[in-house]
Order: structure tokens, then sequence, then C-alpha cells
């Protein structure tokens, strides 16, 4: 048997770096986690511990900081991609480079103050190859939805086990993550994220809420769907959206009747649907989506 070294990275996680950008008395300010790994020649570190192929997890971190005061932080999938190519054309023995990026909204409170807004964190993963190659996802989630009407469940498998009673009428409520993938648009090097997130964004909350939804699986096809049909710039959709169950309480006991109007939110256990939504011309993935 020969033992050899399989695929592997190495980098540096979780370097939350806040920008405040000063336009005179209006402050503005970007929120953000970012999260580098970097891959190559490193078969000696892992066989014989020599570290000159390495470079350091405190430099990347350094060098997140640092473009952060060069470059400021705009969108921040243009932000990762700066660092990815950065960090394979400065350094010989990186061949690839992996980014992550997780940005807080905050909402402007004045000119200079600021309260965080809501959950949902706006998320991208970049990688950028030696030949040049770069593959941008973008995402959100924690997005919290919920139709109080509108969603059905029955017509589903029963066994021994089953206990669930068919539902023509439920609450409809869950977080979703969602991740895209980008391709050029003809003749232009690369989309205008910002508009291309709020687009996306935008048309997952139309379709959640314009569904009737027989299944959370058939939900979560039309708001893929509907990103495909209408931004041209995406070639695949990918969502996870765990079902917020909601049960109706059992008002007898005190005399009340219960047309659904009074629910238990519960928050486990809970039935998770994930999926993916493509083209199907869409251009191979690669190592996108890790």
């Amino acid at each position: 048997m020969t033992v050899v070294l399989g695929p592997n990275r190495y980098g540096k996680a979780e370097t939350r770096v806040v920008r405040v950008t000063r336009d005179g008395e209006v402050h503005h300010l970007k929120d953000c986690n970012v999260g580098v790994s970097l891959s190559g020649a490193m078969e000696d570190v892992h066989r014989s511990g020599s570290n000159a192929a390495v470079l350091p997890t405190d430099s990347q971190k350094n060098t997140v900081y640092a473009f952060a005061k060069k470059y400021g932080i705009g969108q921040i999938e243009e932000f990762a991609l700066l660092l990815a190519r950065h960090f394979v054309e400065s350094q010989p023995t990186i061949h690839h480079a992996r980014v992550v990026v997780e940005e807080y909204s905050w909402e402007r409170r004045g000119p200079h103050s600021f309260a965080r807004s809501g959950t949902e964190t706006r998320t991208c993963a970049v990688h950028h190859d030696r030949d040049g190659t770069s593959t941008v996802v973008s995402g959100l989630r924690d997005l919290v939805v919920l139709n109080s009407t509108g969603s059905e469940f029955h017509g589903f498998v029963q066994d021994e086990y089953t206990t669930l009673p068919p539902a023509t009428d439920r609450v409809l409520a869950t977080a979703v993550t969602a991740r895209w993938r980008h391709v050029p648009a003809a003749g232009q090097a690369q989309p205008d994220f910002g508009k291309s997130y709020d687009e996306v964004r935008r048309c997952l909350l139309e379709a959640f809420a314009g569904t009737h939804s027989l299944s959370l699986q058939q939900t979560l096809f039309a708001m893929g769907a509907r990103v495909l049909a209408e931004r041209e710039e995406i070639c695949e959709v990918r969502l996870e959206l765990p079902n917020k169950h909601h049960f109706l309480v059992d008002l007898s006991p005190f005399g009340l009747d219960n047309d659904n109007e009074v629910y238990f939110a519960a928050d486990r256990p809970y039935g998770l649907i994930e999926g993916t939504v493509l083209n199907d011309d869409a251009p191979d993935a690669g190592p996108a989506w890790d």
C-alpha cells in the first residue's frame, strides 16, 4: 500500500473586518466576516513539516485588513475576487484560492449612526485558479418568510408511523438559505453584483409569496425557476428551506374555536427541503460550491 496526500487546503477563518468610509459628516459602514483557504504545492509541509511553501494564516488576516484600507469594501464579491487573485498571483506555491465573505446589514439612523437590521446575512464564495479562472457564488441566509395561507400538504405516503393529518390550509414558513452561481453576461466581464443581489432576492420573495404551495418542494422549484427566468447572469440556484412548523393550538378545553387563528411555532424538529434549479446548458461548476 502506498500512502499519498489527498486534497488539502489551509487558511484563516472568520476574520471580522468593519470598514468605515467617512464622507464628510456622512459615514458609510461595511461589516464583514472573511474566510480564506489556499491550496497548491503543499506536499512538503505535510510530509516533512517544511514551511517553505506556506503563507502564514496571520499574513492572510493582515492582507484582509490592508486591502480593506487600500481598496475599501464595495460589493463583497468584488472584494473577495481582489483577495483571491492577490493570493494566487503573488505566491508561486499557491495554485488556488477560495475566499468566502459574509456581510451583516446595518440600517442608517443618522449621518454616522446605525442599527443592525434583521437576521438576514448576505454571502459570497469566490474561487480563483492559477490559470486565471474565477467562479463566483453569491447568496443569502436566514431570510425569514411566512405565508399565513395558500399552502397545503396532502396525498403523501402513509405508513404505520404516520400521525400527521392532511392539510388544505396551513401556515408555510421558512428561513431561506440561497446560493446562486454567476456566468458572465454577453459582452460583460462581470455582473453588477449589487443589482444582481437585489434582483435575485426580489425574485425569491415574489415567487414565495405568489406560489400556491402543495409542497415546500414545489415552492423551492418556483423560487429557483423565477431567478433563472429573469436573471440571465445566473445559471444555477441552490436552496435550503427548513420547514418552520406552525401547529394549531387546541383551544377546545376553554370552550373556544380555533379557525386557523392561533398557532404554536415549533423550532425543532423541522423538515429540511434542499434542491438545485439550473439551466440544462449551465457550464460545469467545478469547485464553486465547495
